[in-house]
């Protein structure tokens, strides 16, 4: 039904106040004839003719002003809807289906489209469909970054009720109004973007250089020559920081402290920071060419936030072998480089500093508890063989953490098992180890520096003193707060490492038979017969534990495979597919194997002998999981390939694991990586 026209508010009681003032009128005049009849009856003629006069005005009128109203509002509306047409922010009204039925002349001159333009706002702007829109369930505004002719937008959506619209008109029925119309508002932010970003490109970027080799390239040339050497170097280095309007201030004599705008860290990352392969091109006469380490922090919070970035940065970048620049933000870490081998280090002060420092933390405890990495291999449980004998020398209880015991391991922990010489003890699982640990009590993990597959990952969180021995590349999961880290790149094995250690940390110390052939069998695994990575320390390692009972004829029976595995290394290697002429890749099957891993790492070193191959892969489908080995001689980096794919390791041995996946998919998975990195000149 349609309602009549009515006045509200103010004007409504302006209107009737003549009635509101008769009706006083009125009441006077009863007043008045009480006390005199002559005057109550003038008061009461007067009344009337009051009256008379005032109805007939207002009759007369109240059309005429409520058509002035009406008039009035209407051209309100008409002044509201120009000022909408004329509104210089691009405005349009939809209908719940995301259809445009009325826009405004900037919107119009933003999509380039006449009045009129009635088709799905979908149509022009693809990235906005339906159910980005405000519903009539649970959305009622929302807003989208957008690009559109390379301008930036930022579009708002608010839904509008129909029914509320009706609710609030005095000249429409609202029942039956149940739809909804969505206002959108374009807000052009290009200029503020461009701002924003032009200054966030200024922001400061801290680095860090340090020269990895600097005292072996100058022993490697003349003694007159160093000089040069050094200059052509800090030449080098200022004039490419320098080309990116930076400073870079040398603090010590391998070493660098450079400022940079953000923008200019955007220009290395393009590059692939060629200032590392740019300095190696110094050469006066050196045997030895110049590598370096890059730091890099930036995103920081404040200046003082991004120096200890670049700080952290240039510690995991030596901490991976150097020759490479790591560049760290608050949300990531990013590599780059990392193609030539570690030079290893002649001196073993650095050894010698850590076993004493070692010494020092183990007799300051009651108890030692020994852990490598999940499915421990030999050179892990050699290593924990090592500090275990370390801890009996200093008098500390010790205990070794072996949860699964693989086929590569078993013939050495037969060695322990039903010993008299040692506790039962010794080895303990996880959940055992949880029980041994305490406050008074250091963990010593060896073979690992990613707590995530650690043979027991609680047990970092139970134990406050930790202490990481290690000879893998570190990778952006680390082991935080440890009280002594001592992390080698270069070393072959951390079987080796604990040789070294073992001869600082107790003077004329006596290692059992068993434990010489333990440390002698790591090193001999992972160096593949001395093949792999085997650098003049691990040959003096092998001649201490020589030296100490190490029986070569007895490790190599030790070791000796079973017709079953030495089949299925021959058929992973026979089946091995050439990937890119350099690439071999293949698969190890796991059936009648109890180690099928070791089987397949197994034969991604024999695969190395094949000329021509760079780099091998093989992969093993083992208790759900995809798990790959990947080897190389030195061309390229194999960490770098497994760390794309959730893994690390060394540079010419390295490995990951992937879930939820077939062989097929993880070789298809490891093509594509093979491919983009070779593109990306990565490898």
């Amino acid at each position: 039904m349609k309602k009549h026209i009515k006045l509200k508010g103010r004007i409504k009681t302006y209107l009737n106040f003549t009635i509101y003032l008769g009706a006083l009128l009125c009441v006077v005049s009863f007043a008045a004839s009480l006390a005199d009849a002559t005057a109550g009856l003038i008061v009461a003629i007067f009344t009337l003719f009051y009256f008379a006069i005032t109805l007939s005005l207002y009759y007369y009128n109240k059309p005429l002003i409520m058509n002035e109203l009406i008039s009035f509002a209407t051209e309100y509306g008409q002044i509201q809807r120009r000022l909408l047409r004329d509104l210089e922010v691009p405005y349009a009204l939809l209908d719940d289906t995301g259809k445009v039925i009325w826009t405004n002349i900037a919107f119009e001159n933003m999509v380039h489209q006449p009045k009129g333009y009635n088709k799905s706002i979908t149509s022009l702007f693809p990235a906005i469909t339906r159910e980005k829109m405000p519903d009539d369930l649970e959305l009622d505004e929302c807003q989208y970054n957008i690009t559109y002719e390379n301008r930036e937008y930022v579009a708002r959506f608010k839904r509008i009720s129909l029914k509320e619209m009706a609710e609030h008109s005095d000249m429409i029925d609202s029942d039956g109004y149940d739809g909804y119309l969505i206002a959108v508002h374009f807000f052009d932010e290009t200029a503020l973007k461009i701002a924003l970003k032009e200054l966030d490109d200024q922001s400061l970027a801290v680095g860090m250089i340090y020269l990895d080799n600097y005292e072996e390239a100058l022993e490697s040339v003349e003694e007159v020559r160093r000089s040069l050497l050094i200059a052509l170097i800090d030449r080098k280095v200022n004039k490419y920081i320098s080309g990116l309007d930076g400073i870079a201030k040398k603090l010590e004599k391998d070493k660098y402290l450079v400022i940079l705008r953000k923008k200019a860290v955007v220009q290395l990352q393009e590059t692939r920071f060629d200032l590392l392969e740019d300095v190696k091109t110094v050469n006066i006469g050196n045997e030895m060419a110049v590598t370096m380490s890059i730091g890099v922090g930036l995103a920081g919070l404040s200046y003082a936030q991004n120096y200890e970035f670049a700080r952290n940065a240039i510690d995991l970048a030596l901490g991976r072998g150097g020759d490479q620049a790591v560049v760290k933000t608050p949300e990531s870490i990013t590599y780059y480089g990392g193609k030539s081998q570690q030079v290893e280090k002649n001196t073993r002060v650095k050894a010698r500093v850590k076993a004493h420092a070692l010494r020092e933390i183990i007799t300051a405890k009651d108890k030692v508890i020994v852990m490598g990495h999940r499915m421990a291999d030999v050179d892990s449980f050699g290593a924990a063989v090592g500090i275990y004998r370390v801890a009996q020398a200093l008098g500390r209880k010790a205990h070794i953490v072996l949860n699964d015991v693989t086929t590569s391991v078993q013939p050495l922990v037969d060695l322990f098992k039903n010993n008299p010489e040692y506790d039962t003890d010794m080895i303990v699982t996880g959940s055992q180890a949880i029980d041994l640990a305490g406050n008074n009590v250091v963990l010593v993990v060896v073979d690992v520096n990613k707590p995530s597959i650690t043979e027991c990952p609680d047990l970092l969180k139970v134990c406050k003193s930790v202490v990481v021995l290690d000879h893998h590349r570190q990778g952006t999961e680390t082991i935080e707060n440890a009280t002594l880290s001592y992390v080698e790149p270069y070393a072959s094995s951390a079987s080796e490492m604990v040789s070294e250690i073992l001869q600082y940390t107790y003077d004329n110390i006596k290692i059992r038979t068993e434990e010489a052939d333990c440390l002698y069998s790591g090193i001999m695994i992972d160096t593949n017969n001395f093949m792999s990575k085997a650098g003049v320390r691990t040959f003096e390692a092998a001649a201490f534990l020589r030296r100490n009972g190490a029986d070569v004829t007895r490790v190599r029976k030790l070791f000796r495979e079973g017709a079953a595995e030495y089949k299925a290394k021959a058929d992973a290697v026979s089946q091995a597919e050439i990937y890119k002429q350099c690439f071999a890749i293949s698969v190890c099957t796991n059936e009648d194997l109890q180690s099928p891993t070791i089987v397949g790492a197994q034969a991604a070193n024999e695969l190395l002998n094949i000329r021509g191959i760079k780099a091998s892969f093989v992969l093993t489908d083992y208790q759900g999981k995809i798990y790959i080995s990947a080897r190389s001689i030195d061309e390229v980096n194999v960490q770098i390939i497994m760390e794309r794919m959730g893994g690390g390791g060394h540079m010419s041995i390295a490995a990951c694991q992937m879930e939820g996946t077939s062989l097929i998919e993880a070789i298809g998975v490891l093509k594509h990586v093979i491919d983009t990195m070779l593109e990306n000149g990565e490898i």
